[in-house]
């Protein structure tokens, strides 16, 4: 049996808000990660800025930040939280080849920012997808995760293990369905 309770349901298994009201605020952050694996052509055309929708890693960063003040409009029973800091950072990774996404979130206040930097790192490999579509369909995005986090009553988490690679993506779209 868990031996802790779900917070988020009542007596009667029903959803619910938790109140945080009683806790104090302390400072929070989280860092989360996800990364987005292309092929080889879609990769030089981004990092030479000739995609056909203009600035796709500037556009994923700032569409990652919004994201982060979104998050209790998108995920239900998330707080509304003031944000102290959104950083967003896209780093090419030509082994993929593709790119790394780290998004660090910040803030002072009664419950952590996990589910913010998640959602950073999310939409702006999502973003990145939707920027770079034209180019490549089979764009994979890949290890959404949370990597660390500070704050709050249950102390600090660092993720222990990295993540394993999957195999390497065919460097071919795939065959279109076949009418029968």
């Amino acid at each position: 049996m868990n031996s802790f309770p779900l917070t988020h349901l009542d007596s009667s298994g029903q959803a619910q808000m938790v109140d945080v009201s009683a806790k104090a605020q302390t400072l929070r952050q989280a860092v989360a990660a996800a990364q987005v694996r292309m092929q080889q052509s879609t990769f030089e055309a981004i990092e030479n800025g000739n995609a056909p929708k203009g600035d796709v890693l500037g556009t994923a960063k700032l569409a990652g930040i919004m994201a982060a003040k979104q998050t209790a409009n998108l995920i239900p029973l998330c707080h509304p939280l003031p944000l102290t800091k959104v950083r967003v950072e896209l780093s090419p990774d030509p082994e993929l080849p593709g790119y790394q996404i780290r998004a660090e979130v910040k803030t002072r206040a009664e419950t952590g920012v996990e589910m913010e930097a998640l959602t950073a790192a999310s939409v702006a490999a999502l973003t990145l997808y939707d920027m770079a579509k034209a180019l490549e369909k089979s764009i994979q995005i890949e290890h959404i995760r949370l990597v660390s986090k500070s704050g709050g009553k249950s102390g600090d988490y660092l993720a222990s293990e990295p993540v394993e690679d999957p195999a390497p993506m065919q460097n071919q779209e795939p065959p279109a369905p076949s009418a029968q």
